[in-house]
């Protein structure tokens, strides 16, 4: 295994000619599937190997576009070569437009017939039923199609390259954002006051643009409303995660109101750090007490993530042992790499990319387990095909945050009480992210979307700030410069409303591990098989497979009992040190 880690893209395509060559047969392939099929659906006998011919080209275009994805993550300055392929899967897309409006519009005796006797696509079937009145016409959903790469994806990759081309000036040197944004980490207080006025004085500079494309991503969403016939400008993720609006907003409700927890933890901070009043770049303040902060060189960062998961299951561990040594990760910062983390999915042909920029902090190593579990969900979700793979939002954060808390339950078992009270403290901390920050996302992304015509930076910092404050009150005191920070978050602009999946992936997570932790002997079995059916079954039967009901208010409660249990122990461990 190497120190720095760089991606083998050889799974998708091993050099341009051979990508050339794929698309040019997709493009025949694409146009004789359309020619074959389109208006002819109803007079064919066994749809189920025109499905698999129509996946198949699916996943083409789904090799393609990941190919050209991950060199444009690797190098923003590839936006052009991104853009290329775009067009050109676009066009093959458009040969397809007809075939999920065509089959969704069959007798419903030919189209329950299928349901009932496909091998492979019960699901899929199930769905583009329910979703049959969101669409339109084959003409207009061409003309969608065409148009998308110069609407609110064109502002995303705006927004990616403006974000990625950033430098902020710090200790006599030009830094990534990715890099600021770790100073907040650090155990001095000036080197984090420090960076949170950088950080807030370049995106003041920047503020124009950056509120410019959140009201782009505003209108696309009001329009794609207005056209399909939403309810709210949110309902489209609900429906793409294939659960409630009741279930979201029961989730929503339990969160909001144990913000309190919140509350108790960073008045419990404040005295451990000496500080009488926390401020906003105190919130990620490392408690470290007799002790020096932790570092987690790359090495030794994914050797410990591989142990965590050969702990729970040697399948799991064989997974990322061999995606070190495979060449799915591209592990540290780059000039002009995409900021973040991620797992691509790619296709079943493929493997999974893993995307990091280590940089030896605490949070890091957390990260790298993060993105495995997503990697390992992708990997084993790969047996259900490339139409089925693909997980809802609100399950496919499950396997990230319960391989966090494999890491974090491994960890603790390591460490000495003084060392434990920091590790306490980052994990709490990284709950309150995933889980009550989203939420106060969310709550952002619905106070914006609500209101009419096109906002100002004083609107949005009105709203961000506010929001924020009721997660904080008065445990925590937020600055003007904390204001301006809706405007790095790129999921406002690349998945509008896909915050919320964090906080729903993170109390399904902590209630299937707090199952776990309690000795379900089945459990492993379960939760592989779990993971194994990916997006072929809905969440509330994947849930079922444990015994719950995400639609039961109750539900939700035993994943937030899990995080004050972990509250509770943090509390115990403090009082040695008060």
């Amino acid at each position: 295994m190497s120190a720095v880690d760089k991606w083998n893209l050889e799974s998708l395509f091993k050099s341009q000619d051979e990508l050339d060559n794929f698309v040019k047969k997709l493009q025949s392939k694409s146009i004789s599937f359309e020619k074959k099929y389109s208006g002819k659906l109803s007079s064919i006998d066994n749809l189920e190997d025109i499905i698999s011919e129509y996946e198949d080209i699916l996943e083409g275009i789904g090799r393609i576009m990941t190919y050209a994805f991950l060199l444009f993550a690797q190098d923003s300055n590839n936006g052009a070569y991104y853009a290329k392929y775009e067009l050109i899967a676009n066009k093959i897309q458009d040969s397809l437009v007809f075939f999920e409006i065509e089959l969704a519009d069959l007798d419903s005796k030919i189209i329950n017939d299928a349901i009932q006797h496909s091998k492979s696509y019960k699901y899929f079937l199930q769905k583009l039923i329910e979703q049959k009145k969101y669409q339109l016409s084959k003409e207009e959903e061409k003309i969608l199609l065409k148009v998308s790469p110069v609407g609110k994806e064109a502002f995303s990759r705006l927004f990616d390259e403006y974000m990625s081309s950033l430098k902020f000036k710090f200790d006599g040197k030009l830094v990534s954002e990715e890099e600021i944004l770790s100073k907040l980490h650090f155990d001095d207080r000036k080197i984090r006051k420090s960076a949170q006025k950088e950080l807030t004085k370049r995106l003041n500079k920047s503020s124009h643009i950056l509120k410019y494309i959140i009201n782009i991503v505003k209108k696309d969403l009001q329009i794609k409303m207005e056209l399909r016939g939403y309810e709210r400008p949110e309902s489209f993720r609900h429906i793409d995660n294939q659960i409630s609006q009741k279930s979201v907003d029961s989730m929503i409700d339990i969160v909001v109101k144990n913000f309190p927890l919140v509350h108790k933890y960073y008045k419990i901070k404040s005295k451990l750090l000496g500080i009488d009043k926390l401020k906003d770049y105190d919130r990620y303040a490392p408690i470290n007490i007799n002790t020096k902060e932790m570092l987690f060189p790359y090495e030794k960062a994914k050797d410990m993530v591989i142990d965590a998961y050969m702990d729970f299951s040697p399948k799991f561990g064989k997974i990322v042992q061999n995606a070190f040594k495979d060449g799915w990760v591209d592990s540290h910062p780059t000039k002009n790499k995409r900021s973040g983390a991620f797992s691509h999915g790619a296709t079943p042909k493929a493997h999974p990319y893993v995307l990091l920029n280590h940089t030896d902090g605490r949070r890091d190593v957390f990260t790298i387990a993060h993105e495995f579990g997503h990697a390992i969900h992708q990997e084993l979700s790969k047996s259900v095909g490339y139409l089925n793979m693909d997980t809802p939002l609100t399950t496919a954060e499950t396997a990230s945050v319960f391989g966090e808390m494999l890491l974090f339950d491994k960890m603790k078992k390591e460490l000495k009480n003084e060392e434990l009270l920091s590790l306490y403290a980052g994990k709490i901390e990284d709950i309150f992210s995933t889980l009550f920050r989203q939420v106060v996302m969310t709550n952002f992304e619905r106070e914006i979307h609500k209101r009419e015509g096109e906002l100002q930076v004083s609107d949005l910092n009105e709203i961000w700030f506010n929001e924020n404050k009721k997660m904080f009150e008065d445990s925590l005191c937020l600055s003007d410069n904390y204001k301006l920070w809706w405007s790095y978050i790129p999921h406002f602009i690349h998945s509008p409303f896909y915050c919320y999946a964090y906080s729903y992936g993170q109390l399904l997570s902590l209630t299937l591990f707090g199952l776990y932790k309690n000795g379900d002997k089945d459990f492993i079995h379960k939760y592989t098989d779990f993971l194994s059916f990916g997006g072929s079954k809905s969440p509330s039967e994947l849930v079922s497979i444990f015994g719950f009901d995400i639609e039961d208010d109750k539900f939700w409660e035993y994943g937030i009992n899990e995080v004050k249990n972990i509250l509770d122990e943090f509390e115990d461990i403090a009082k040695d040190f008060f």
